[in-house]
């Protein structure tokens, strides 16, 4: 990483691990509008969050920009209807439906809150901007009232098929990118803001940084293309920013700095979304612009190839199986990514490379060919088997952690071992199981373990502070039952 503070020092962080994954069927920069819709499905959960509290009824006529439901487990982050329409609730399960739209230009926007009138974290949740803020340790949503210690803005989204800074920068979006950056140092005027471009020599990623580099007091970091150094926990602790369960580093993509201007230059909620849909078994893969809610299956329309495929929300490498029963698209989705799903196995597949394969062992044939882009599938056609020991996952942790020593205490049940291993380094990108010559996944395993430490290490804070609250109140108690002046020395 190279670093140039605002003074125009520049320092240099050296890196290790990542990988580029070689993949067919990634989509061009093109962005196509997709044509209007006569319904709306919102679905009701997302990656991080559960609006389980409808604020609506049957029936109910709501305009644009309008909560529907929040999120009352985090910070009452609202789900807003990106169009105006007649409310349907017991249509699809999970789902608020929106029937009878209204164009996309009803009504007049919010007035504008500039920089310097008032700008306030309150305006970002009501108009839908905030549910782009995370936490860039653990990706959760943040506190709308505890101010960051730092930010970390990335203007790059590395994983193979998801919308890159082509796509979500193109056009009059860099001014925007430029307006949002502003406003964000307005929210938190204190913390350090940290830019990262790409480095590489390209007019884009030249715009980006000139762009990035007009915000007053911004670090720009010059990320190296390779995936996944455009990870906030990746990057958080590359550049040492404070760690702790007590501190915060607010984390945002591009696409949340533009909601960010989007709420506060012009009072517009953030329900536009540009989404990549593409993958091995998508044909003319593409980037579309819809809104939330938009029916998944118009997406898809005349795009999916062959009769088995397999829809991931997200990338090729961190993404999940959509959910059975989602009908639209969610509030988080990034990208559609469609995998073939084969209807065979083949047997003992790792012991018979083929030209069209390729492993990042270089066992298989087809690593010889520097023109093969590989195309992946769903299925793992019979490959899983022990771990090996073959080292291939530490070569490509951009962590630095050990994976396969880790997956074998995981798998004997010995979390302390694996903790003594750093395995809470793990930022899930999925490397290690995708150069897993058997198979395994790892990413999942390591993550599951992450999450079972630290809900063992808030068990131990909150038992730690009932404790000191209970001495304290003790103590308290003691002081006020001595007879005032009790220990005083008495005059002689």
């Amino acid at each position: 990483l190279t670093i140039t503070d605002p003074s125009g020092d520049t320092s240099r962080i050296p890196v290790r691990g990542g990988y580029n994954v070689p993949v067919a069927g990634a989509p061009s920069s093109e962005i196509v509008a997709l044509p209007a819709t006569d319904r709306l499905y919102l679905p009701l959960r997302s990656r991080r969050f559960d609006f389980t509290d409808v604020l609506v009824e049957e029936g109910q006529r709501v305009s644009a920009g309008e909560a529907v439901a929040v999120d009352p487990a985090h910070y009452d982050v609202p789900l807003l209807a990106p169009r105006g329409g007649t409310v349907r609730l017991a249509e699809a399960e999970g789902h608020v439906v929106l029937e009878g739209l209204e164009p996309a230009s009803e009504g007049a926007p919010a007035a504008p809150a500039g920089a310097g009138s008032g700008v306030s974290t309150r305006k970002l949740l009501e108009l839908g901007a905030w549910q782009f803020f995370s936490d860039a340790r653990t990706r959760e949503p943040v506190d709308p009232a505890v101010a960051p210690s730092a930010i970390i803005v990335s203007t790059l989204r590395l994983e193979p098929f998801l919308a890159g800074g082509e796509a979500q920068l193109g056009g009059q979006r860099l001014e925007r990118l430029t307006r949002g950056l502003s406003h964000l140092r307005s929210l938190a005027p204190d913390a350090p803001l940290y830019v990262a471009v790409p480095d590489v020599d390209q007019p884009l990623a030249a715009d980006v940084r000139a762009a990035a580099a007009q915000c007053q007091d911004a670090h720009i970091v010059s990320v190296p293309m390779r995936f996944p150094f455009d990870d906030s926990a990746l990057l958080a602790r590359c550049l040492k920013l404070p760690s702790g369960y007590d501190v915060t580093v607010w984390a945002l993509t591009a696409e949340g700095v533009l909601a960010i201007d989007a709420a506060l230059s012009e009072g517009r909620p953030a329900n536009e979304r540009i989404v990549s849909v593409a993958g091995p078994a998508v044909d003319g893969a593409v980037h579309v612009s819809v809104v939330v809610g938009h029916p998944i299956e118009n997406i898809l329309d005349g795009r999916v190839r062959g009769e088995w495929a397999r829809v991931v929300s997200g990338g090729l490498l961190t993404g999940e199986a959509l959910p059975a029963g989602q009908l639209g698209l969610d509030t988080e989705c990034t990208g559609l990514t469609v995998l073939g799903e084969p209807d065979t196995q083949t047997l003992i597949a790792f012991a018979r490379p083929g030209v069209a394969d390729r492993s990042y062992s270089r066992t298989f044939v087809g690593t010889l060919r520097t023109d093969l882009a590989v195309s992946y599938r769903a299925g793992l056609s019979g490959e899983v088997r022990p771990c090996i020991s073959c080292g291939l996952c530490a070569d490509v942790c951009p962590a630095g952690i050990l994976p396969a020593p880790i997956h074998k205490h995981l798998y004997a049940g010995n979390y302390e071992e694996a903790q003594r291993l750093r395995v809470d380094l793990c930022v899930g990108c999925g490397l290690c199981s995708f150069v897993c010559p058997s198979k395994i996944d790892l990413r999942s395993e390591l993550l599951r373990a992450v999450d079972v430490l630290r809900e063992e290490a808030a068990l131990v804070r909150a038992e730690a502070e009932a404790a000191a609250a209970e001495a304290a109140a003790a103590e308290a108690e003691k002081a006020a039952a001595e007879p005032e002046g009790a220990g005083a020395l008495e005059s002689p």
